[in-house]
């Protein structure tokens, strides 16, 4: 079975870029104010696909206001394992068009990738689960074990109604392992499996001295300047060498395991490939202590500022503004506590903040970390079939971003393992124009699910 299906991948990779370009044409963006008919007719390709791949029981869901679900499943290797592959089909908008080398939503190839909104995050992944399903379903007219596959239609908005659409339909979905399409790889050609996740706790803050917008000339001087005491609170968030300096936030840091050590170390992550693939500028220094890359990326705290108003280029006047408003998120890690640091954020910033201006926090945004520990059997198995199928040894990475559903979907079946694997690398550009995927890759990812399926029903 399994080499029947390895030769089929292998003769069929130019379909597959095929298939892969049809899904890309579909403008699946879930934003608000983006026509959600295109979310449906993205969803009946996704199940257009799954039929023609020899998948059964084929469906679209829904729940509350949710985009559609894709569901579909092959359920007749009686005692063997049931592996639930996850993907989503909505994207994100295409941004600045212009900036596109190529239509967003046509597939267009260029050097080895393939270029298209959605290319890699996440049609690749539906396409990586369906294909090497189809290998075995068009060879040997079955699976070593049985599948179900869930393709969601929320993922880029938050994924907001997926814990009532887990509650309503645990029965159907439940499961032994849980496979996430949905991450990418360390470097192009290096097969990497996620073991960790930042979460996030966001806030808005907002400074006030005045009533109203004063003359710069006739009363500056005495009056507080809001969008300086404002710059004092946020200057006070990092001490002199970058870290964190709000007090207690590393407290409950977990440290890395051995094999995480043993992991990051083997990817040699140099600060000079950091500084080029960040796109620093020459003399700018990497902050944040003595700690690698990968480890203050992925395993340690950070803050950031990611937005400030005051008034505007412009509107701008020779003025005192009457108030100044910023964005403040903190990503946390393994084993800290979002509600604790959401407090000691906000008690930071209060009492750093300077001559008795007044200040309003409010939490806009929450999400849990993720970690996992990668010595079970389902994870050796999983490295071995990542590294069968890209010829090389899989690494154990984590990802400084937050796929905040993960810990919820794995408790919602049972504590089952969460595998995370995908086909984005550093240049993918994922959320961002000229989004891409490395098309050896992708025929790379499907190699690996196909040994994924014969490793996981030998255990």
């Amino acid at each position: 079975m399994l080499d029947a299906a390895l030769r089929h991948a292998e003769k069929s990779r130019e379909r597959y870029v095929s298939e892969l370009a049809k899904l890309v044409a579909v403008p699946s963006c879930s934003f608000p104010g983006f026509p959600p008919e295109e979310l449906v007719r993205s969803a009946k390709g996704v199940a257009d696909l799954f039929r023609r791949s020899g998948l059964e029981h084929v469906q679209l869901l829904k729940v509350a206001k949710s985009h559609p679900y894709v569901y579909a499943d092959w359920l007749r290797a009686p005692g063997k394992p049931t592996v639930l592959l996850y993907a989503h089909h909505d994207v994100q908008p295409v941004g600045n068009e212009k900036k596109w080398k190529s239509p967003p939503y046509r597939a267009t190839r260029r050097g080895g990738r393939l270029f298209g909104r959605g290319a890699a995050d996440d049609k690749a992944g539906i396409l990586v689960h369906a294909a090497s399903i189809e290998a075995y379903l068009k060879t040997a007219g079955s699976l070593p074990l049985n599948v179900k596959l869930l393709i969601e239609g929320d993922e880029e908005v938050g994924s907001d109604n997926q814990p009532l659409f887990l509650k309503r339909y645990a029965g159907l979905l439940k499961a032994d392992v849980l496979v996430i399409a949905d991450s990418g790889n360390h470097k192009t050609g290096v097969p990497s499996m996620t073991t960790s996740l930042r979460g996030l706790v966001a806030v808005d803050v907002t400074v006030r001295s005045i009533r109203q917008s004063l003359h710069s000339g006739i009363w500056g001087g005495p009056v507080p300047d809001p969008v300086i005491a404002l710059s004092k609170m946020i200057a006070s968030l990092s001490g002199p060498k970058g870290g964190i300096a709000i007090k207690g936030i590393y407290d409950d840091v977990r440290p890395l395991n051995k094999v995480e050590k043993e992991s990051y170390a083997s990817l040699r992550y140099t600060e000079a490939l950091y500084r080029s693939q960040a796109g620093m500028l020459p003399g700018v220094d990497i902050i944040g202590g003595k700690a690698s890359p990968p480890e203050k990326m992925w395993r340690l705290p950070s803050v950031s500022v990611n937005a400030i108003a005051a008034s505007s280029r412009k509107d701008c006047a020779n003025i005192i503004n009457d108030g100044v408003w910023c964005r403040i998120g903190v990503r946390t890690v393994p084993d800290m506590d979002e509600g604790k640091a959401l407090r000691l954020l906000i008690g930071h910033l209060k009492k750093n903040a300077p001559w008795g201006v007044k200040v309003e926090i409010r939490k806009v945004a929450s999400g849990h970390w993720w970690g996992t520990d990668p010595l079970g059997k389902v994870f050796q198995a999983a490295g071995r079939a990542l590294s069968k199928g890209y010829g090389r040894r899989a690494v154990y990475i984590g990802t400084g971003g937050s796929i905040p559903f993960v810990g919820p979907f794995s408790k919602a079946l049972g504590g089952a393992p969460a595998l995370l694997i995908g086909v984005e690398d550093p240049y993918s550009n994922a959320h961002s124009e000229n989004e891409s995927l490395d098309l050896a890759d992708l025929q790379k990812a499907i190699r690996s699910s196909v040994h994924l399926y014969d490793e996981l029903a030998r255990l």
